[in-house]
Order: C-alpha cells, then sequence, then structure tokens
C-alpha cells in the first residue's frame, strides 16, 4: 500500500476518488498523462486494494476503498503518539542537562560561590 501512495499521480488520483467515483476519461482530464497511463495507476491502486472497479455498461469507474487508507492512519498514529511520547521525553531531558549546565556555569562565574 505505501509503494502505491508513493507515487504523486496516484497520490492525486486518491484524492480525486477522494471526492466522488470517477472514470479513467475523468481521472485522465486534470492529470498531464495519456489515459493508459493512469490506467496503469489504477492497476497498481486496486492491487494495493486501495480502490476497486465496477463496470456499468461501456462505463468502467473507480472507487475509492477507505478501510486500508484508515488501517494504514491507525497504524502511523501509533508510531507518531510513540515518537510524540520520546521526543517530549527528551526535550525534558535536554532542558534539565541545559539548567544543571547554567547552575555550574553560575557557580563558577561567580567567585563568591567558589569560598
Amino acid at each position: 500500500m505505501f509503494s502505491a501512495l508513493s507515487d504523486p499521480t496516484r497520490r492525486a488520483i486518491i484524492a480525486e476518488l477522494a471526492e466522488r467515483d470517477a472514470t479513467v476519461t475523468e481521472l485522465t482530464a486534470p492529470l498531464s498523462i495519456s489515459m493508459p497511463a493512469v490506467s496503469r495507476h489504477l492497476k497498481v491502486l486496486e492491487r494495493a486494494a486501495l480502490i476497486s472497479r465496477s463496470r456499468s455498461g461501456k462505463w468502467r469507474a473507480s472507487h475509492l476503498e477507505s478501510a486500508p487508507l484508515r488501517e494504514a492512519a491507525d497504524w502511523i498514529d501509533r508510531y507518531r503518539r510513540f515518537w510524540d511520547s520520546s521526543l517530549t521525553r527528551l526535550d525534558a531531558h535536554l532542558a534539565a542537562v541545559q539548567a544543571a549546565g547554567r547552575a555550574t556555569d553560575r557557580m563558577v562565574d561567580d567567585p563568591r560561590e567558589l569560598e
């Protein structure tokens, strides 16, 4: 899934499909690539289970499958919370180290402190 989302064209297609279902022709209009190229991108997205495609007469519409994106967002969120917590602890540690360093500097700068 992340490999499929790594391409900016595929992310643009996903953004379009988040608004509405669309055909290859409709998806090609805002992009500066050919219809066959859009079709290839759609196949990648379909293999990643990010979209599904349905046929109605001669039209084949693509539909965003939001469940895989939700699962990916949940997975990323778990790691975001881990890193936020880790960075908060690191920030507190660095602040304590800096405060201790300033206290030591004040002791050396004030000769009365040395007596």
